[in-house]
């Protein structure tokens, strides 16, 4: 009878157990059941056909099932809730609910991001978006404090295209060169070039009516906004990548309940910054290859030599982004250090 007793006993703990799980399943549901429901604006300033923009919606659809339907969203392409360069304000502002930011062409804004454009540091852009998110995660808090920091990621390495043939640093002189980021624009000054402001989407104007001479590009995108029309000489080096970043507006996010919030924070994580950008990543990779079998263009590569002449004719912008990092209150070197580590850790490393 006493081993009877002792097993019927010892199955009550194991049901109550069930039924309290069963309890909290159940309040989990009617809580989410209970969440208002949410739909965001998502803008992005690339054609709709961007290979981003099919990334960034099965991002929003996966919140969707992850929130039991309550957020939806809907992706605003082409600039249609704004200009490029003023997608970060108007995601601290609400006109948008996420937006997709280039911190480069604000100049000077955003100094700690600007140093991952500094030229010669990523191999590519799949292990490349991994690196820079994981490493901004540490500065992203106060250096973009009017948003909310999703997550960060760069397209796959870009170059030089341009109307007539760079092949040495002083070949820069004089030209005028729209460049990618703040900190290419400071490469191209103290190359003796002058810079040509230009988002995306008005730089083949600016080639075709010769306000630029070059532009600096990653390769597929060349294509999409027509550039490669305008231009014929490409370098083949890995010379820089554009950081760019995913934010959303802060009265948005408080507004949501805690289950919401806490599905947001689950897709704003490295691991959705590499998933979101490898689609580009891919999509740029093929542009080259693209861009060599195009009659009337030349891809050239660059000698170690030159390579090394490139190297150190762009150091001085390396220096500038350091004054730069040091105003803003940061350590210049170990900003850049705690670069190098990321990218050497997400095999990203040029």
């Amino acid at each position: 009878m006493r081993n009877t007793h002792d097993q019927s006993f010892s199955k009550r703990p194991l049901k109550r157990g069930a039924v309290a799980v069963c309890l909290l399943t159940l309040a989990a549901i009617a809580a989410q059941a209970q969440d208002k429901p949410v739909q965001l604006k998502l803008s992005s300033w690339v054609p709709a056909q961007h290979p981003l923009n099919p990334a960034l919606i099965a991002w929003a659809e996966d919140i969707k099932k992850a929130s039991g339907g309550t957020i939806t969203a809907i992706m605003f392409p082409s600039q249609q809730l704004g200009k490029a360069v003023d997608h970060y304000d108007m995601a601290r502002d609400g006109i948008a609910d996420f937006a997709y930011v280039n911190p480069g062409y604000q100049p000077g804004r955003f100094p700690v991001m600007a140093g991952a454009s500094l030229p010669f540091l990523f191999a590519n852009g799949k292990g490349g978006s991994a690196a820079i998110d994981a490493w901004y995660r540490a500065y992203a808090e106060r250096e973009m404090k009017d948003v909310k920091f999703c997550f960060a990621f760069v397209h796959d390495p870009g170059t030089f295209h341009s109307r007539k043939k760079i092949v040495e640093p002083g070949d820069i002189k004089n030209m005028k060169v729209r460049p990618a980021t703040d900190t290419v624009g400071q490469i191209v000054t103290t190359l003796g070039g002058t810079n040509v402001q230009a988002s995306a989407p008005e730089a083949r104007d600016a080639l075709e009516r010769g306000v630029a001479d070059a532009i600096t590009f990653p390769w597929n995108s060349m294509f999409l906004f027509g550039i490669e029309k305008a231009v014929k000489y490409h370098i083949d080096t890995p010379l820089y990548v554009t950081p760019f970043v995913w934010v959303m507006n802060k009265d948005k996010y408080n507004a949501m309940s805690t289950g919401q919030k806490k599905v947001i924070d689950e897709h704003c994580t490295t691991e959705w910054a590499e998933k979101v950008a490898s689609p580009w990543a891919d999509f740029e990779f093929a542009g080259r290859a693209k861009m060599a079998a195009l009659p009337g263009h030349e891809v050239y590569g660059l000698t170690p030599a030159q390579l090394e002449r490139w190297k150190k004719a762009v150091a001085p912008a390396e220096a500038q982004w350091a004054e730069d990092v040091k105003k803003a209150g940061q350590d210049p070197k170990a900003v850049l250090n705690s670069l190098h580590k990321s990218l050497a850790k997400y095999k990203a490393a040029l």
